[in-house]
């Protein structure tokens, strides 16, 4: 078996990097943040692994790796990755689907229970040494309804149905769910405004695809119930946050939990910021203790996978964005 040649685009200071000892004996590597980094072992590579490198710096490399079979990045998020490039590439790419999704589900509960609960007025009330007893909600029996039905979608349904709750979910191919255990019922794309009205809470997990940008707008709001919440653990994009701000300053929607945003780091002053009835995650749903440590081991199995000439996990589809 012909030994592997891996080009890691990282910080080299990165101190998971480590992890990377466990390869198998003989594979090379290169490790660098820059083009000049890769330059005597590009020509042989046939691997490369994205540790989170600068913007653009995937293209200067992949001009310089002919041989290269093989991309892998630990995002699950690839809009910003999918570069003419990229996307002329022959090499396969894989990403890391699946390996934080527990997590966003267990966020995606929290903030559920965040507005059914009313914890805000719960502190508030605390804070302010107030004794303020008030009525709350039960979740069971309200419904659910997922935006984007992949497998950060699945987590979070898996979660609320153990607490009763009826789930929906809306996919670009429903076919692919059908039978799915969690899921009372599977909708298509066109179908959003037919299954918006009937939930109590929104989860906004889809990909970021010419089709799903911007698809909670206006018109999706409008089609909300005045007591129903927005929660995005998905892309922000997804998210039309101009018409979402406006929905949540009129009380036409009860409020909204944001894990993800347009632009990020969220810019001082957005009225997200101010808002009572938003609860805000600066991106951090998913960063558990280990999480770059999972985000690694995986990395290690499918390289495993790779230079066994097993078939390889999370393929990303490049026509269709995940």
């Amino acid at each position: 078996m012909k030994p592997n040649v891996l080009l890691v685009l990282a910080d080299p200071r990165d101190a998971k990097l480590a992890y990377l000892e466990r390869l198998p004996d003989g594979t090379s590597m290169a490790v660098g943040n820059t083009p000049d980094a890769f330059r005597n072992l590009a020509p042989e590579a046939d691997a490369i692994l994205l540790w989170w490198p600068p913007r653009g710096l995937l293209d200067h490399v992949l001009a310089m790796t002919p041989r290269v079979r093989w991309i892998h990045s630990p995002a699950a998020g690839l809009d910003g990755l999918l570069s003419p490039a990229v996307m002329a590439s022959p090499a396969t790419l894989t990403n890391g689907r699946g390996v934080f999704s527990q997590s966003l589900g267990e966020f995606a509960l929290a903030a559920i229970l965040f507005f059914a609960k009313d914890l805000r007025r719960m502190v508030r009330s605390q804070q302010a040494g107030r004794w303020d007893p008030f009525d709350v909600d039960e979740i069971r029996f309200q419904t659910l309804g997922i935006v984007g039905y992949g497998d950060i979608g699945r987590a979070c349904a898996q979660r609320a149905k153990a607490l009763g709750m009826r789930v929906l979910g809306l996919r670009k191919r429903p076919a692919e769910s059908q039978g799915d255990p969690w899921a009372d019922q599977i909708y298509g794309l066109s179908q959003l405004e037919e299954m918006l009205p009937q939930c109590d809470y929104v989860i906004a997990a889809a990909p970021l695809t010419p089709e799903t940008r911007g698809m909670i707008g206006d018109a999706a709001l409008a089609s909300m119930k005045p007591e129903a919440v927005l929660i995005n653990v998905g892309r922000g994009p997804v998210v039309d946050e101009a018409a979402l701000t406006r929905a949540l300053e009129s009380g036409r929607i009860r409020g909204a939990a944001l894990d993800v945003f347009a632009v990020e780091p969220l810019p001082r002053g957005h009225p997200f910021y101010r808002l009572e009835n938003v609860l805000l995650s600066p991106h951090c749903a998913d960063h558990t203790r280990d999480w770059l440590d999972q985000a690694m081991l995986f990395f290690l199995d499918n390289f495993a996978r790779y230079h066994a000439g097993q078939p390889l996990l999370n393929i990303v589809d490049k026509q269709r964005g995940y």
